[in-house]
């Protein structure tokens, strides 16, 4: 099939049809779960040919990672390391805003303000540039995180695809977000979660983009299954692993996690001050290209990792390198057997992410902030277990505390509480604590309302542009199609037997744009547009072999007199039409006339003017 039959095949099913977004969904899926594979090949290889290879720094992973290189401790050489930091820094920084601008950055924020301003639109060399800059930025030591990226991956191809498919910008937006949904799905190993997390990251208040989590789930589901089919078993492994088993031991214990949620938002508010602000500051410096400023940053994450690392001894030596890459090595650690490393150690690394991440990104680095968001969480919430365990002796498990500070802290600073509970579950393989992961995370949403990670996330839907027109029902209430189409106007018709020919004749001397087709008794059975008929103007061999039959569709999308304005308005909008045939309500098939979108939305600017009034 060729590109232009592909385009119709899928313009022709209905908008809710569930194959069409069954098999949309599946094949931003597939390629979300490749390109999720692709990118953690890419950041591996990075890694083994620059950190290890130069610097003899072989950064530690999560328990459930798949490696493609065998993990050999060598002896780390301090200046090397950070060489190949400036290096790495300094390539992405060249490759993203020579290529891509856009790409810069955490990618999340980027897919968020291309759904609600840019009416989904990404350029299609943004995955690609964003794939390469990441693994670049990661593999040389860059403390980031994955999902940014293969956020932006997933949400390129979907954009793309919709683009080529010709679809309306809704479509496109919801094919952004399973975009989202399918890389994070992938990467994470957290389909369930994911889904709702492309839902839910949109906006900053207690709303969610509802229409988006049945495709959404689709895309993550199909991505996950690719992604773990091509890296094996391990594949189906969470992330963390599987042996983390706790539990609440006592509800008196929601006491002291109360207290861990305060500590956890004043870690998040320095977070995103700390982030933001080294963002002002780094735009602030003209003397430097923006390119190079993601090799500075990186020299300056690479010394404060070497700072921290030269005032330990041993295990915790070797752990305070855990702030730069992506620091799983010791989040895992920080989950098991937290007292390895220590309360101070933990602290240590948690805000030391911080200072590393915001370095990193707010330069202009590319990658992710929700996997240094995890471990600086989950190490504030074992520190914090230990605390409350060792000093003032409360019956738990300090690991379980890693994991709820891990959803607690990313909830309170992304305003994601229901996706990030369900994701910290699915990563870590532990569903039994739940409830205090709710009590945690809500608490945090609830006292970091003021401060928010994605700067890019709008309030509620109300406040998006993607939403316009969609929130107009009380002013239109009462108002039926009959009050505002004209049936006076004159709608040409065209007889089913109407050859191709004629067809052709007519466009050129009229300036109508839909053209309803009725049968012999006068009835409507169809309607095709002068864009239909475009297609066949370069064949004349058949324009006396084919009739309006053989143009037409006939899927009508239509009207009766006695609808409600808002369903007319919903349908412009949903299905990216001008005019919708008006239709008898005692007699099927019977043309009334046609209803345009410019005097449906004249009519309810007059009706929103006369409310602003006082005169309805």
């Amino acid at each position: 099939m060729s590109t232009e039959q592909i385009r119709q095949f899928v313009k022709g099913l209905e908008l809710h049809a569930t194959g069409k977004w069954f098999l949309l969904s599946s094949l931003v899926g597939t390629v979300s779960g490749l390109g999720a594979f692709l990118f953690q090949l890419a950041g591996q290889f990075a890694v083994q040919y620059s950190l290890v290879t130069v610097a003899g720094f072989t950064p530690g992973e999560a328990a459930g990672e798949h490696p493609y290189f065998p993990h050999v401790d060598h002896e780390v050489s301090l200046p090397l390391l950070v060489l190949v930091m400036a290096c790495g820094g300094l390539i992405s920084g060249w490759l993203v805003y020579t290529f891509a601008p856009e790409a810069e950055g955490h990618g999340t924020d980027a897919a968020i303000e291309a759904f609600h301003h840019k009416k989904g639109r990404i350029r299609a060399r943004v995955p690609v540039i964003k794939t390469i800059a990441s693994a670049i930025t990661l593999g040389t030591g860059g403390s980031a995180g994955r999902e940014g990226p293969i956020a932006q991956i997933g949400a390129g191809f979907g954009s793309l695809l919709a683009t080529r498919l010709d679809l309306s910008d809704r479509d496109r937006r919801i094919m952004l977000a399973c975009g989202v949904a399918g890389g994070i799905g992938a990467i994470f190993r957290a389909p369930l979660a994911a889904s709702l997390f492309a839902a839910e990251i949109l906006y900053r208040d207690e709303d969610i983009e509802s229409d988006v989590i049945v495709p959404a789930a689709i895309s993550s589901i199909v991505s996950f299954s690719v992604f773990s089919v091509l890296i094996g078993a391990s594949g189906f492994t969470p992330l963390f692993g599987n042996g983390l088993h706790y539990e609440l031991k006592s509800l008196f214990e929601l006491i002291p996690m109360a207290l861990m949620s305060v500590m956890l938002v004043l870690a998040a508010v320095t977070y995103i001050k700390t982030f933001y602000g080294i963002h002002k500051l780094a735009a602030k410096i003209k003397a430097v290209p923006n390119f190079v400023k993601p090799a500075i940053g990186a020299v300056l994450a690479g010394l404060v990792g070497i700072g921290l690392h030269l005032t330990f001894d041993d295990e915790g030596s070797r752990a305070m390198l855990a702030v730069l890459a992506t620091g799983y090595g010791s989040l895992q650690i920080a989950l098991e057997d937290p007292a390895r490393l220590g309360i101070s150690a933990l602290l240590l690394i948690a805000f030391g992410k911080i200072l590393t991440t915001s370095l990193t990104i707010s330069t202009g680095g590319s990658g992710g902030v929700f996997g240094p968001s995890m471990v600086i969480g989950g190490c504030i919430g074992a520190a914090i277990g230990l605390t409350f365990h060792d000093l003032l002796e409360v019956e738990t498990h300090p690991g379980a505390y890693a994991i709820i500070g891990m959803a607690g802290f990313f909830a309170g600073a992304a305003h994601s509480p229901i996706s990030t509970i369900i994701m910290v579950s699915e990563m870590t393989g532990d569903y039994k604590l739940l409830l205090p992961t709710m009590w945690v995370s809500t608490l945090c949403f609830l006292l970091c309302r003021r401060w928010t990670l994605y700067v890019k996330q709008v309030p509620t839907r109300l406040d998006s542009p993607a939403h316009r027109g969609d929130f107009i029902v009380d002013v239109l209430e009462g108002i039926h199609v009959s009050d505002v189409f004209s049936r006076t106007r004159e709608v040409i018709t065209v007889p089913e037997s109407t050859s191709l020919d004629e067809i052709v004749h007519m466009l050129a001397e009229s300036h109508q744009h839909y053209f309803p087709v009725i049968d012999g008794k006068g009835n409507m059975v169809g309607i095709f547009t002068d864009d239909d008929v475009r297609s066949y103007l370069f064949d004349e061999t058949i324009w006396r072999l084919a009739v309006a039959r053989d143009v037409m569709t006939t899927k009508v999308v239509s009207v009766h007199p006695d609808d409600d304005l808002n369903s007319a308005l919903q349908r412009f909008t949903s299905m990216n039409l001008d005019e919708l045939p008006v239709l008898a309500d005692d007699e099927p098939g019977k043309l009334l006339g046609m209803l345009t979108r410019r005097e449906t939305i004249a009519f309810y600017n007059r009706r929103l003017k006369e409310h602003k009034q006082g005169e309805v």
